[in-house]
């Protein structure tokens, strides 16, 4: 779009443009950071013009619908980043339970004679993505001449996981030192299955806490929506002049006490292996 063209022109060559850029490509999100940008605009101007429009139509005031259309609008800011977050995470571990299979199928390679670049070939041929598209890619930049090292280097870079860390450092360990690769990367593989194995049993343990979390989080949101939606005057008090600012003070105050509920709870079911 031609907000987008205009935005990435602006955002060439700036820092924070290419930490977006790489978080879209971490979460395989087919935009680039000028047109991430413009989404979050496209979404806030029209978020707040629909709740704005809305609230006029049910006979608020100016100065209310205007209020709550730009609360709203800020609102929907949040949306992009959250689907950004849930893809990045979802890819990585589905990367992450992958990675026993591309091991395996690596050293059965080396194994029967293949070349380190050929059995990082048949990962792309064979196994589905993610995996097979990161090591496309890395197949690739290293047709064009680019060394294994710095093509597993930027494939880190993509892919922030601590199980590939292991990988890319025995590899380029084994490439230094010298060394059987395939008795390396089948002991590696022995202990990332494990690690998958224990991380899956840690998530059904967790389960119950983590939903607690949500659902005692989201209650007292979802009670103040549902008593806006059913009795209007009785949560628009906390606006009128008189109340203005007691009302900002508890809304604010709330919103604190719930999120840090949740970080709590989070933080107590988030087990690290």
């Amino acid at each position: 779009s031609f907000l987008g063209e205009r935005l990435n022109q602006l955002l060439e060559g700036r820092g924070f443009a290419d930490n977006i850029q790489r978080e879209l490509g971490r979460a395989d999100v087919k935009l680039s950071a000028g047109e991430y940008l413009a989404l979050h605009l496209i979404l806030f101007i029209g978020g707040t013009a629909a709740i704005t429009g809305f609230e006029l139509a049910t006979k608020a005031t100016l100065p209310v619908a205007i209020g709550i259309g730009v609360a709203s609008g800020l609102g929907t800011l949040l949306l992009p980043g959250i689907y950004v977050g849930s893809q990045k995470k979802g890819r990585l571990q589905r990367f992450d339970n992958q990675l026993g299979d591309m091991l395996n199928l690596v050293v059965n390679g080396l194994r029967a004679g293949y070349s380190p670049m050929q059995s990082l070939e048949s990962v792309g041929k064979e196994l589905p993505a993610p995996i097979s598209t990161e090591f496309k890619r890395v197949v690739q930049e290293m047709q064009l001449g680019i060394p294994m090292e710095q093509a597993l280097a930027n494939l880190t870079r993509r892919i922030p996981s601590k199980d590939l860390d292991f990988v890319v450092t025995a590899m380029n360990v084994q490439r230094e030192v010298g060394g059987n690769l395939a008795e390396i990367l089948d002991t590696i593989s022995h202990t990332i299955r494990e690690r998958v194995r224990i991380k899956g049993e840690i998530a059904t343990l967790t389960a119950q806490g983590m939903m607690t979390g949500y659902v005692i989080s989201l209650l007292p949101i979802g009670l103040a929506l549902f008593l806006f939606l059913v009795n209007r005057p009785y949560m628009m008090q906390m606006f009128e002049s008189r109340n203005l600012l007691c009302g900002i003070i508890m809304i604010v105050t709330a919103l604190l006490m719930i999120g840090s509920g949740f970080a709590i709870v989070m933080k107590i079911v988030d087990i690290e292996v």
